[in-house]
């Protein structure tokens, strides 16, 4: 259904997408053709009309331990594999460009899960952030990793740490790259549930099919406004909810939940 990758697997449970990286002898650890890979897939699911939310998670025993640093060419911050010398400028244009994977991930009009099994560690834990929730088994392990490493920081976790943890918390979290345990993630608000480990695919997947069951036009919107608190100020915000609001009360699902209200049953949504 899906197409072929090398570095991942696709595949659709009712009208739940599951993005796995799938590469677990290396702890899913992030190749150049894993980051080029990953864009195009959540690409398929975005756009696939029976997928309604997305989950995304590790094969094996982790869920991402970043970067493979073995990919990478030194200075470079990039992963290529291929022994080029890129100049500073287009290192780090290539490494924005590939960094996309985390905006996708915020952005997507679905819902997105990251359902965390095993490590998630520098741009790992970032893609796990930029997903709209997290639920964690318990014994996921969490780090920022990148100053172990001598690495800043990529794939927006300073961004969305700040924004979940607080300043300080987050230049703590990063400056000492300490590992956190899940209980230590859920108390931060890392992450929103820890479940038993086995336990976690059935759980993480019961709550992806509520959403997919719910009014996809309207979570997409409502993600957009949930996005714009983060850095627009309180009139734009109210703008926009305005408009939003006015295009969803316009939907096939909004005439629907209104019908049911009234004839006092639960609303089968569609998602237009």
């Amino acid at each position: 259904m899906y197409a072929d990758y090398q570095t991942l697997k696709l595949e659709r449970e009712g009208n739940v997408g599951l993005f796995t990286l799938n590469r677990p002898e290396k702890l899913n650890a992030m190749n150049g053709i894993m980051m080029d890979e990953m864009p195009r897939a959540i690409a398929e699911l975005a756009t696939d009309p029976d997928v309604r939310c997305i989950v995304m998670t590790g094969a094996g025993r982790a869920f991402c331990a970043g970067g493979d640093l073995g990919d990478m060419q030194p200075g470079a911050g990039v992963a290529i594999g291929d022994g080029r010398a890129f100049s500073l400028l287009d290192a780090a244009t290539g490494l924005y460009e590939r960094m996309g994977i985390s905006k996708l991930l915020h952005e997507v009009t679905k819902p997105t899960i990251a359902m965390v099994n095993g490590h998630a560690v520098g741009a790992g834990l970032s893609m796990a952030l930029a997903c709209d929730m997290r639920i964690a088994g318990e014994g996921a392990k969490f780090s920022t990793a990148f100053a172990k490493v001598g690495f800043s920081g990529d794939f927006g976790g300073t961004y969305f740490l700040t924004k979940l943890v607080g300043p300080a918390k987050a230049r703590e979290l990063f400056f000492l790259a300490d590992q956190f345990d899940s209980d230590t993630a859920l108390r931060l608000g890392v992450v929103n549930r820890v479940v038993a480990d086995e336990a976690l695919r059935a759980e993480t997947l019961a709550v992806a099919a509520r959403l997919a069951a719910g009014p996809t036009l309207a979570y997409g919107y409502m993600k957009q406004n949930l996005n714009d608190a983060l850095d627009h100020d309180f009139d734009t915000c109210l703008r926009r909810e305005a408009e939003r609001m006015t295009i969803t009360g316009r939907t096939e699902d909004f005439r629907e939940a209104s019908r049911a209200f009234l004839e006092k049953r639960t609303p089968t949504f569609k998602g237009r």
